[in-house]
């Protein structure tokens, strides 16, 4: 639904051969949606949810590889946002990315004669800056964004290439309502909807664009219909 829907629905407008749909909630209306806009495509879905144990998205994965042989791009983009549920939030919005990132290096990585990938992360804008009456929410997010930088630079050893989409406020269900930290703003979603936000079809056309674009390293953030790369100031480096 929402992001993932339009975005989904651009990719099928262009030349693919394969989307393979990864969701913990079946959708058959949607998938069968899918199917019909570009008939040409390859369209499955398998029922995952990104808190299972890494075994578990091991054995997932080596079933798709079975069918498919080859896997260009994994778009990471489970995301919950309630605060309320801390130990979920990191769960699906951070564990559960770095989890299937990791079970798909098992796959791509040229260290074990792998084909090399290209991972797109799901970030939001909260991770170059917090909303901060959602702080859990927000942490998740800038990990993504540390985690997704540390796979770029790590491509030459694995043969992994990785950036970050990070969508502005874009109107979804996920924050027409949801709760704040210790209720430190209980209407948060409200006043955040006071302010200019995006249509989810403007931000899923520019998210396909970055997918095209296909830069390393990239921090895109996707805002009020605009495509634009960030650019991260380093104040601080390890050397090594």
């Amino acid at each position: 639904g929402g992001i993932g829907l339009d975005t989904s629905k651009e990719l099928l407008k262009r030349d693919l051969k394969n989307l393979v749909i990864l969701d913990r909630i079946k959708n058959p209306a949607a998938i069968a949606e899918l199917k019909a806009l570009n008939p040409k495509v390859c369209v499955t879905f398998y029922p995952y949810d990104v808190t299972v144990p890494i075994a578990e998205t091991s054995k997932l994965l080596k079933t798709i590889f079975a069918q498919l042989k080859t896997i260009d791009v994994l778009i990471n983009g489970a995301g919950i946002l309630d605060d309320h549920q801390i130990e979920r939030t990191i769960a699906v919005n951070y564990t559960g990315l770095v989890n299937t990132t990791t079970a798909i290096m098992e796959f791509w990585d040229k260290r074990k004669c792998g084909p090399g990938g290209i991972i797109c992360n799901i970030g939001s804008v909260t991770g170059f800056n917090a909303i901060y009456q959602v702080p859990v929410y927000s942490g998740t997010k800038a990990a993504v964004v540390n985690f997704t930088s540390s796979l770029a630079k790590l491509a030459p050893i694995t043969g992994v290439t990785a950036y970050t989409v990070n969508p502005g406020i874009t109107r979804t269900t996920l924050v027409q309502k949801f709760n704040s930290w210790l209720d430190v703003e209980p209407q948060v979603a409200k006043k955040l909807l006071a302010h200019p936000t995006q249509p989810p079809l403007a931000c899923a056309e520019n998210f396909v664009k970055a997918i095209e674009l296909n830069q390393n390293g990239a921090l895109w953030k996707l805002d009020l219909g605009t495509l634009e790369a960030i650019k991260w100031c380093k104040h601080w480096d390890s050397g090594i």
